[in-house]
């Protein structure tokens, strides 16, 4: 309960500011329907709870298509093209590096939007997700270029447009600790992150815009997660908080346009 009335005091010194503590949820690994899948959309419509969903267009399924079209409160953005190593060891896992030819790679990245914009028509927001949440600068760089007008990672962002048209939201608290057996992080390390950016956010060491980003991945979370993602959001919401859709997260303008309408892929 102490993490809990940590969170209930940082939101009552923004309700003192005449602030408004902003949440969104991004749900990674999305590539078919499946049971856990059915529960985050439950969870999702239960609470009118705006998902995310970082799907993999590579292993895209038609079952995902259904499901995610029956779901109000979702919207699809793009987790890399196949969620692939390409990176050699020693170094850390990476789709989206220096390790392949430029062009190449934002070509399949390019082919991996055309198949969700096909497939999700005004569902799909051309965000990108980079598997691991790892992309390399010169990717970066070249995103607007290929059609993309969003880019989420993990961390505070340094910058809300880290290249002209692109614009940058990220989460900020991973329920699951991966290297722990993939278990859920538990409720005082969960609060104790969450808190940590909306005081950031407050103080001004972090972009006070950003939304505090919420990162799940349905297909790994065990009930204790479940049940921290039903009770964040509950006692965030007493506490005057909003948790807002991926548009508003990514701030419209071009943004809105890629979720209005299927997106025509710019080729490199």
């Amino acid at each position: 309960m102490t993490a809990w009335r940590s969170l209930a005091a940082e939101l009552a010194l923004w309700r003192s500011a005449e602030r408004s503590a902003t949440f969104w949820c991004r749900d990674d690994d999305a590539s078919r329907d499946s049971l856990p899948l059915e529960r985050l959309l439950d969870v999702a419509g239960r609470l009118a709870l705006p998902i995310a969903l970082a799907a993999i267009p590579a292993a895209l399924d038609e079952t995902l298509v259904k499901v995610v079209q029956q779901s109000r409160f979702t919207v699809v953005i793009q987790h890399g093209y196949a969620h692939r190593n390409h990176a050699p060891p020693p170094e850390r896992k990476m789709e989206l590096g220096v390790h392949r030819d430029l062009g190449e790679t934002l070509a399949e990245l390019a082919r991996g939007a055309d198949v969700l914009a096909r497939s999700f028509g005004s569902r799909f927001m051309a965000v990108l997700v980079p598997p691991w949440n790892r992309i390399a600068d010169p990717i970066v760089a070249r995103l607007p270029d290929a059609g993309f007008c969003g880019l989420s990672t993990l961390g505070p962002r340094k910058a809300r447009c880290p290249v002209t048209g692109l614009t940058q939201c990220n989460t900020h608290v991973d329920v699951i600790a991966w290297r722990s057996g993939r278990a859920f992080i538990g409720v005082d390390a969960a609060v104790e992150r969450v808190v940590a950016h909306l005081r950031s956010r407050r103080e001004g060491g972090a972009d006070s815009d950003e939304p505090t980003g919420v990162l799940t991945h349905h297909l790994d979370m065990d009930a204790a997660a479940w049940e921290f993602l039903v009770e964040l959001v509950a006692r965030t919401r007493e506490g005057g908080a909003v948790w807002v859709d991926a548009l508003e997260a990514f701030g419209g303008g071009s943004a809105a346009s890629a979720y209005l309408r299927p997106i025509s892929m710019k080729r490199t």
